[in-house]
């Protein structure tokens, strides 16, 4: 029994007997070639953008132990612990590197594009996978965060990988194993991102139109749903608890919110306006299939949008990235239908990746991990690390709680050391991310350190304004300012001690 037909229009895609054993047996081709395309894309100089503030903490966090990150997470990002402790696993075994860090998303993003071209299949016929796994290839905010030590290409990859599960459920809807299967894929969800558990909207959906057939698949879902939320609930639970402290910073929405947030998404204004053309164009075809693909693109962003009204807003663009492949689905269907031949629909695949070369090469540049240019910690710890001198010591500021230490401490060699001058308790001692700076900053310094690096934000002329007024005040008792670099957003000094 199929439960979504495909297109009446393709009917070299319309299963024949015996479809039912075959329906997981797919050509090689369809998961292969996007897939493939996908890691080439997406790890093509994966390596050249700098370390973005939150793939830091990533670095961080993954850098302790097991039992440290468990315990980190009582007290900030709960919502991560799932992706810190891979991480950490993942780092044992390959190290550190941008480079290393940044490998699972891209091939998570690549596993991603398979169940796109799968759920495409499944859907629309076998044309229209290979385009809407081809198509999420080619999404600039793809390859933007393929490239980001973060946990946005296992959302992604899970939510595709939930709905595949829901369609193979709804194909035996009284096998209780295929329910299973299908809560686990929701738990993988929420464990990686809560608010992706917003899939659902589109879930309920399509076991609404089915269940009109089909009375066990509500059964099934009413199960597998709860169990789900069941699983992560002590996620949700401290989560909620940190809530105020890790999103403060995220303001409330206007109705201009959702009209810019699909550029942001697509990391692109000309892919977005593409793919939203495609997919209307996606809208000729099978119905209940276009309304399964409509409601998981477009409900959870405006669920979230209406719930960012309240106290605390959720509507950051980031959040909702896991919608985008239910985008890409629905724009292989209508790249599908437009394009009659095998020839046209490559060449406008091939249009489409000449039209977003620009937006690609951006996000490869050194700062292309930040809106409008970032700071550049390499060039700050390079400059240190060329005027270093045994027994430097270094200030950092920390108004951006460990944003700067973290930075600068990343590209710095492991082998040069300087105390932290203002450093009373690190983050790894408190179970935190953020550290303990000196309750009286004069009382912390050291007659033997003769020079202090300092580093700050932004290229004031005088860098200790950059400080605190009472460590500014202890550094200006005891030290004048020798000499400044300012790499773009940083300005890095030596300060001497005064005769």
């Amino acid at each position: 029994m199929t439960l979504i037909a495909p297109p009446t229009q393709d009917t070299s895609d319309v299963p024949g007997p015996g479809a039912e054993h075959r329906r997981w047996i797919t050509p090689v081709g369809l998961w292969l070639w996007p897939s493939m395309v996908t890691l080439i894309v997406g790890t093509y100089r994966i390596g050249q953008p700098l370390m973005g503030r939150d793939e830091l903490s990533s670095w961080d966090a993954s850098g302790r132990s097991a039992g440290q990150v468990l315990a980190m997470v009582r007290h900030v990002d709960a919502v991560l612990g799932t992706y810190y402790l891979l991480l950490h696993g993942w780092r044992t075994l390959f190290g550190d590197s941008a480079t290393s860090l940044r490998l699972p998303s891209a091939l998570a993003m690549a596993g991603a594009a398979v169940c796109v071209a799968l759920l495409g299949q499944r859907l629309f016929g076998h044309r229209a996978g290979l385009a809407g796994g081809l198509l999420f290839a080619l999404i600039p905010g793809v390859s933007r965060f393929a490239h980001e030590a973060r946990p946005y290409g296992l959302v992604m990859l899970a939510v595709a990988l939930a709905a595949l599960l829901l369609l193979r459920a709804l194909d035996r809807p009284g096998s209780p194993w295929r329910w299973t299967g299908y809560a686990l894929g929701l738990v993988a969800v929420g464990l990686f991102h809560l608010l992706a558990l917003t899939c659902v909207i589109g879930h309920l959906a399509l076991v609404i139109m089915r269940a009109r057939r089909e009375r066990r698949a509500w059964l099934g879902f009413g199960l597998a749903v709860p169990l789900a939320v069941v699983c992560v609930s002590p996620v949700v639970l401290l989560g909620r608890a940190q809530t105020v402290r890790q999103i403060y910073w995220i303001a409330e929405p206007g109705a201009s919110g959702l009209i810019d947030v699909w550029s942001q998404l697509f990391y692109s204004g000309l892919c977005a306006g593409t793919v939203l053309l495609l997919a209307l164009v996606a809208c000729r075809e099978h119905r209940t299939a276009v309304v399964f693909c409509a409601v998981s693109a477009v409900a959870p962003v405006l669920l979230v949008w209406a719930l960012s009204h309240g106290h605390i807003s959720y509507f950051y663009f980031r959040y909702m990235l896991f919608t985008l492949p239910a985008f890409a689905v629905l724009a292989g269907a209508g790249l599908a239908a437009a394009a009659r031949s095998r020839r046209v629909l490559v060449s406008a695949l091939a249009v489409l990746a000449v039209l977003t070369a620009p937006d690609q090469r951006s996000l490869r540049e050194p700062l292309g991990h930040y809106w409008g240019g970032g700071p550049d910690f390499a060039t700050a710890a390079r400059t240190i690390e060329r005027y270093y001198v045994p027994g430097d010591a270094i200030v950092f500021d920390r108004t951006q709680e460990e944003a700067l230490s973290l930075g600068v401490g990343y590209y710095l060699p492991r082998n040069l050391r300087l105390r932290d001058v203002f450093l009373a308790e690190s983050p790894v001692r408190r179970d935190d991310l953020a550290a303990v700076q000196c309750p009286k900053p004069a009382a912390c310094l050291r007659a033997g350190e003769k020079r202090v690096w300092l580093v700050v934000s932004g290229n004031a002329a005088d860098p200790m304004n950059g400080l605190p007024a009472d460590q500014s005040a202890a550094l200006r008792a005891h030290y004048t300012a020798y000499g400044a670099d300012r790499p773009s957003g940083l300005t890095v000094a030596l300060l001497v001690r005064s005769a």
